[in-house]
């Protein structure tokens, strides 16, 4: 089952003058880690008002949990971490959770059960009767996270929900998003730091300028199997022309040539060509991508075919 479905969702402003978001259609599969990436203003934050009907697409649709958008029962199973979030200042921790959770219409004496988990569940347990006030910038993050599973949600919406955390608190979040995961939620995450999307997210989609440019596993986009960098002295005309010859795409990159092969016989091949005609091999090193390497390339698009 598909937990999200958009087809053809757009939004646009000042009689279409703004194009906050154009022809989006993707899938969220459901009991993923979804992560949505894109730079600023590409219309990330645009894409989860539409979803959870704070502002209105001006065509396309979109379906939460099986039901149109439209239908505001499915929010009745959503949680949501808005980015920059507030609390009243002069509640407790504990208050605070109990006046989302009565807004999310959950009943007192569940609150009073769940609650107490929930503190414990995010590691502010010893903090329940502690006014906001008070509370750090990480300590403020792991309450929203809270806040968002006073219902239960299936589905958690989480905007930047590691801003501000040290590496100690974004890896129990990083624990505490699988762990939910496992217990079969999805979470649509909107998130800067690429380490943790990565290390964390099943599938990514990346906008740019309000349209979806890519959308896959992060397997998929890291993993790239049977490429090198190669760098040489000299000769770069003859290394083209040899990768012409042989069929060998060549992709020039800040300095260095990327080369991608059958197997390592055709790496062979490559390499007795080259020394052929006599072009020094400085190193040929297999290629390694992280997640935001490849968003920093489809972004600005370094690369060129050569």
């Amino acid at each position: 089952m598909n937990v999200i479905e958009t087809h053809g969702l757009t939004k646009h402003y000042n009689k279409g003058k703004i194009k906050a978001l154009t022809n989006v259609s993707l899938t969220v599969p459901q009991g993923q880690i979804f992560s949505l990436l894109g730079p600023n203003g590409a219309g990330k934050t645009t894409l989860i008002k539409l979803l959870l009907t704070i502002v209105f697409p001006t065509s396309g649709s979109a379906k939460l949990l099986g039901k149109d958008i439209s239908d505001y029962t499915s929010h009745f199973k959503l949680g949501y971490l808005a980015e920059n979030h507030r609390f009243p200042e002069f509640l407790t921790a504990r208050q605070v959770l109990y006046y989302y959770g009565k807004m999310s219409g959950v009943e007192k004496a569940k609150l009073d059960v769940k609650i107490p988990q929930l503190l414990e569940l995010v590691n502010l347990g010893d903090w329940g009767d502690t006014k906001i006030r008070k509370f750090s910038k990480g300590m403020l993050q792991r309450m929203g996270i809270a806040q968002a599973l006073t219902n239960d949600p299936e589905l958690l919406f989480l905007d930047e929900p590691t801003d501000g955390i040290d590496p100690v608190g974004r890896r129990e979040i990083r624990d505490l998003l699988q762990e939910l995961r496992n217990q079969g939620k999805t979470i649509f995450l909107n998130s800067h730091l690429l380490s943790e999307v990565e290390r964390i997210s099943d599938s990514v989609a990346i906008l740019k300028h309000g349209e979806l440019i890519r959308q896959g596993t992060v397997e998929d986009f890291i993993s790239i199997k049977k490429q090198y960098l190669l760098q040489i002295a000299e000769g770069n005309e003859t290394l083209k022309n040899i990768c012409k010859t042989n069929e060998i795409p060549l992709i020039s990159q800040n300095g260095h040539f990327i080369v991608s092969v059958h197997d390592d016989a055709h790496l062979n091949h490559l390499i007795d060509r080259l020394r052929e005609k006599e072009i020094v091999i400085q190193g040929i090193t297999p290629r390694k991508i992280s997640l935001e390497d490849f968003f920093i390339d489809v972004i600005e698009e370094k690369a060129e075919v050569v």
